[in-house]
């Protein structure tokens, strides 16, 4: 199936009534979020990259249009307008990693009308999701505070797709690795993993399987020791480290239980066999408000396993985001809908320090002391760089949450930041209201 085509049914009708109509000017898209879940100081802009991808490949072919024909219930040549429509307008966007807030544009589509409506369902199930759970893996990487997290999310997350992005996601913010193996070698992350309980059970006791797993991997070896009895599992793991001469770069990982108490036990068992270098390695349900907990109560866990939660941003699953036409054929366009607002015009982000961040017409100056945050993206439907790394993505995710206000950056009640309009923006906003409601009137 064509990514085309993975689209909501009213972008198709919408885009051909325009290409019928002969509305082909330019238009203007934002894409932004309304407001932060609860629970969120701030979200991590993430999906720029697929998203480009997807628009460089965009072409409606005649497959397509039998598929539209189809859902509609019309002939093909009914739908023949759309045949050959391609991409080929302009995109500013916020760069992956960098910390945005609430009514801030991720992203703005220029093109032709019909063009850029046919792109928003992907582009906002593209951003939407690789956003949020990018903010969750980066609320994680804060409650670590400085101890490694590795992402084990594949097997809940919904679909092996998203456990690639989530694997992608997590490595933007600073997760040290991943247990997807295909996603470790697409994009370059270090694979972490050893066994299951299965395996434990499938000897005739821990001992034997940890040996025989040993015997099968040079190291360095990793026991997961709470399929029976954890502190026996602990002392039957120290035996074998000791009796093989392993230590350094081994660990122990506890999946369940108490894990704070089940640390510190373990901890004192490894230390008083000799075996103070073997990591205890935590998972098991884990996101950013247990790592926080285990952290702040000084649990000795020296590296934390996330899953579930993280790669299904389980607290706060979806965005409320928006993509809005904001100016059509050079005619700025807002909505006054009642709770959903916009603003109009083509916009920039400018940032201060402390992110304290001023949203602005994106062809105003710059505030004194402040940077833009979007850039232009794609011209004319090509890339207009090269494709983005992960080392430059989280180099500006470290950058950015090293300004962020401790309220903001907090696990618990965190408090974000609030971005304020330019008076040009607010004067132009009042303008094109009057304007609406005047033409609006009986």
């Amino acid at each position: 199936m064509s990514q085309v085509t993975s689209t909501d049914l009213y972008e198709v009708t919408m885009a051909l009534s325009y290409l019928r109509e002969d509305m082909r000017a330019p238009a203007t898209f934002s894409l932004f979020v309304r407001d932060l879940p609860p629970g969120r100081g701030f979200l991590v802009a993430a999906g720029l990259e697929p998203a480009l991808d997807y628009l460089s490949r965009f072409r409606v072919g005649r497959s397509d249009v039998e598929e539209f024909a189809e859902a509609l219930g019309r002939p093909a040549e009914d739908l023949e307008p759309l045949h050959g429509l391609t991409f080929d307008g302009q995109v500013r966007a916020v760069p992956e990693g960098r910390l945005v807030f609430a009514g801030e544009p991720l992203l703005e589509v220029t093109a032709p009308l019909p063009q850029a409506q046919l792109v928003e369902t992907y582009l906002l199930s593209l951003l939407c999701h690789q956003t949020a759970v990018a903010s969750k893996a980066a609320r994680c990487v804060l409650a670590a505070a400085g101890r490694p997290l590795v992402d084990f999310s594949l097997r809940r997350t919904h679909g092996p797709e998203a456990g690639m992005r989530a694997a992608r996601l997590c490595a933007l913010v600073g997760f040290a690795g991943t247990s997807n193996v295909a996603a470790a070698t697409r994009y370059g992350i270090p694979a972490s993993g050893t066994m299951a309980h299965s395996y434990v059970e499938a000897f005739p006791s821990e001992e034997e399987a940890f040996r025989a797993f040993a015997r099968t991997h040079p190291g360095p070896l990793t026991f997961l020791v709470d399929t029976y009895d954890t502190d026996g599992g602990v002392a039957t793991a120290a035996r074998v480290l000791a009796d093989l001469g392993r230590g350094p770069g081994c660990g122990i990982r506890l999946d369940s239980g108490d894990l704070g108490a089940l640390a510190r036990r373990a901890r004192t068992a490894l230390d008083a066999a000799g075996l103070g270098d073997v990591q205890i390695i935590a998972s098991g349900g884990l996101d950013e408000y247990a790592v926080d907990t285990l952290v702040r109560n000084g649990a000795p866990i020296d590296v934390f396993a996330v899953g579930t939660k993280v790669g299904t941003a389980a607290d706060a699953p979806y965005l409320d985001a928006a993509y809005k036409l904001v100016e059509y054929d050079g005619r700025p366009v807002m909505k006054l809908s009642s709770a959903k607002v916009t603003a109009p015009a083509p916009k920039q982000v400018f940032r201060g320090p402390g992110l304290r961040d001023v949203i602005g017409l994106a062809n105003e100056e710059p505030p004194e002391g402040t940077e833009p945050l979007l850039r232009t993206v794609m011209r004319s439907g090509l890339r207009a760089e090269p494709p983005d790394t992960l080392a430059a993505a989280r180099a500006r995710f470290e950058a950015d949450v090293a300004a962020l206000p401790e309220a903001a950056g907090r696990v618990e009640d965190p408090v974000p930041p609030v971005p304020v309009a330019s008076t040009r923006l607010s004067a132009l906003t009042t303008v094109v209201r009057h304007r609406i409601e005047a033409r609006s009137r009986p």
